[in-house]
């Protein structure tokens, strides 16, 4: 159980978390025809989806209510009305999704009052559903904010229903790609069994190019799939920052629930197939039998580059735990843990300690680690200290593909190993002929020739 420290600076000096409405704002993208909205000023938004682009690559769908210094004053339910109106005229979504930010959170709208008041006043909005959840900007993080979305979707939209034993629903957290979501839906579906992802950035940030265009998200979890997942037998959670909603999915629908704290590694693949294969009552298929071994062979191989290195990691509590705990499981050293919040994830990270803090406080902790790893804001720390640099998390903003990168599996997991391990490899040191030092005898004799005057080496060698 690692013991968690806060950083005592007086300021962040080079930040590794991302705010909350930022996180609620990706898990609100997941959803399809839904048009997410900060409720804060346009300056909020723009930075917001600055990073959302350079990440995934692609045009994002991202409103505000456009505070201005009286608005915030004053109170914002105009511009909440006004947003409304114009986003259902032009964009015609299904969901309309608002987070706050911390301008109107210090004000204290209130969010919830303004959208009973606008139903009541604007009937033409009775066929559009809100959804609202508070995520100031000034506390948590960016997996808090997707935490909370997600638990807010749930208590809005799901209503219990009659139980269909084959469904299953699937909570990922914030640190799954498009490409770890579509490969735990083919795990599930091999078993016979039906998923219903919440939400699904696989449909809507997966890097396709749309047969048409409109201004909400285009692909991810369907209005009538949210209201559905009242009828699931299992609820899957990956990470601890989805306990919240599968407990929320619990207490409307009754839905049993089981939280994997990762599915990066071995052993928690296993207990995820174990587990249904048991919900299913079919066996485990051959070809993950298949793969189980093919990861096991990688971490024979991997070990050789992963054994006894120490590594700095800085990343949201979830995504520490997977990549930290396989690296554990490889024989490498968590020397330096820098998370953004706190999480009940990092009572199972197996290190001495997990700083709160920001990059600065990673470089300083990664002196004497052969490995760092965070989002790409690290890259000039690793430059200064001539470390290597794994990528992780978000953003990822120097790399391109970051939507089908997979990590989670038998199959992600063994990606994952090998670009370490090659990571690795690639920064050991190669020596050639020359680089190697001579026995001293041949140091000797080197040295009496090289202290012969050319001359008689010369005539030596001509007789």
């Amino acid at each position: 159980m690692a013991n968690v420290v806060e950083s005592k600076k007086a300021c962040a000096v080079n930040p590794l978390k991302m705010s909350q409405p930022l996180g609620a704002s990706l898990a609100f993208l997941g959803l399809d025809a839904c048009m997410p909205v900060m409720h804060g000023s346009q300056g909020c938004t723009s930075f917001g989806l600055v990073l959302l682009v350079r990440h995934f690559k692609e045009a994002i769908p991202l409103q505000t209510t456009a505070m201005n210094e009286v608005t915030s004053i004053m109170g914002g339910y105009d511009n909440i009305e006004a947003a409304l109106l114009n986003i259902r005229k032009r964009a015609a979504p299904k969901v309309i999704a608002i987070c706050s930010t911390g301008l109107t959170e210090t004000k204290g709208d209130d969010v919830d009052g303004y959208i009973v008041t606008v139903r009541k006043r604007k009937p033409e909005l009775a066929d559009t559903e809100i959804v609202y959840v508070s995520t100031p900007d000034y506390v948590g993080a960016f997996e808090d904010g997707y935490k909370h979305a997600v638990t807010a979707i749930v208590k809005t939209l799901v209503k219990p229903l009659p139980v269909q034993a084959d469904q299953v629903t699937l909570l990922p957290g914030s640190h799954l790609s498009p490409a770890d979501i579509d490969e735990l839906r083919e795990i599930i579906e091999a078993f016979g069994l039906s998923a219903i992802v919440l939400p699904d950035v696989s449909g809507s940030l997966d890097g396709h190019i749309p047969p048409d265009w409109r201004g909400t998200t285009l692909g991810g979890t369907t209005l009538e799939q949210i209201r559905a997942a009242g009828a699931s037998a299992l609820t899957i959670g990956v990470g601890e920052q989805t306990r919240e909603a599968a407990l929320a999915l619990q207490e409307i629908a009754g839905t049993p629930l089981e939280v994997f704290e990762r599915l990066t590694g071995l052993e928690c693949n296993d207990r995820l197939l174990q587990r249904l294969s048991q919900l299913s009552g079919r066996a485990v298929p051959a070809k993950y039998r298949r793969q189980r071994s093919q990861l096991l062979d990688a971490m024979l191989d991997g070990h050789f580059y992963t054994g006894g290195i120490k590594v700095a990691i800085g990343a949201e509590p979830d995504l520490l735990l997977a990549v930290g705990g396989l690296l554990h499981d490889m024989g490498a050293e968590l020397r330096c843990c820098i998370s953004t919040t706190k999480s009940a994830a990092h009572a199972l990270l197996p290190a001495e300690t997990v700083m709160l803090g920001d990059l600065e406080d990673l470089e300083q902790g990664a002196a004497d680690c052969d490995l760092l790893i965070t989002h790409s804001h690290g890259r000039q720390a690793a430059e200064r200290l001539g470390k290597p640099l794994l990528r992780i998390g978000f953003p990822v903003f120097d790399r391109i593909g970051n939507a089908h990168r997979c990590q989670v599996g038998y199959r992600g997991t063994m990606a994952l190993v090998f670009e370490v391990a090659n990571l690795m490899l690639e920064n050991i040191t190669h020596h050639h002929a020359n680089d190697w030092p001579l026995p001293p005898e041949a140091q000797r004799a080197a040295a009496t020739v090289s202290a012969t005057p050319t001359t008689t080496r010369l005539a030596e060698a001509s007789a």
